[in-house]
């Protein structure tokens, strides 16, 4: 199964990534999931989110996923992008591709990947609101 891991401060290049999709020609599905910040967290408004992680152990956490999704089968790619640092709301913090031969295994697939990652990835986001968006970020010296 080919893979690709990004995390990054930039923001990410959707369009980009579309347009650099490969897939053989036995693979129907491409699925792609956009997650955006939203301006509410909980009953708060805000105006960003702050990310941050232990970048080598978010790697190897989401590697360690992406060797289970290959010892499900049937799926040829995924490619992953997660933002760290200050993600205002209305931009994607996460982005994620998985190409397999159905849609129903890339869906389920995408949905996986998702849900594992909530759970094992160490990344963490921290609400900004209008009244604490003029302090910084808090940089992770390891990120």
């Amino acid at each position: 199964m080919k893979r690709f891991l990004s995390i990054t401060r930039d923001p990410i290049d959707e369009a980009g990534l579309v347009a650099d999709r490969t897939l053989s020609s036995g693979m129907g599905a491409a699925v792609y999931f956009s997650g955006v910040v939203r301006g509410q967290e909980g009953s708060d408004a805000i105006v960003a989110l702050d990310y941050s992680c232990f970048v080598s152990m978010a790697e190897h956490q989401f590697h360690r996923l992406f060797d289970r999704l290959a010892e499900r089968g049937s799926i040829e790619s995924v490619r992953l992008v997660h933002r760290i640092g200050r993600v205002a709301v209305g931009e994607s913090s996460l982005w994620i591709e998985v190409v397999s031969a159905h849609r129903a295994g890339a869906f389920a697939a995408c949905q996986w990947v998702i849900d594992e990652m909530k759970q094992v990835v160490p990344i963490w986001k921290t609400p900004v609101t209008a009244a604490n968006a003029s302090s910084p970020s808090n940089p992770n010296p390891t990120a």
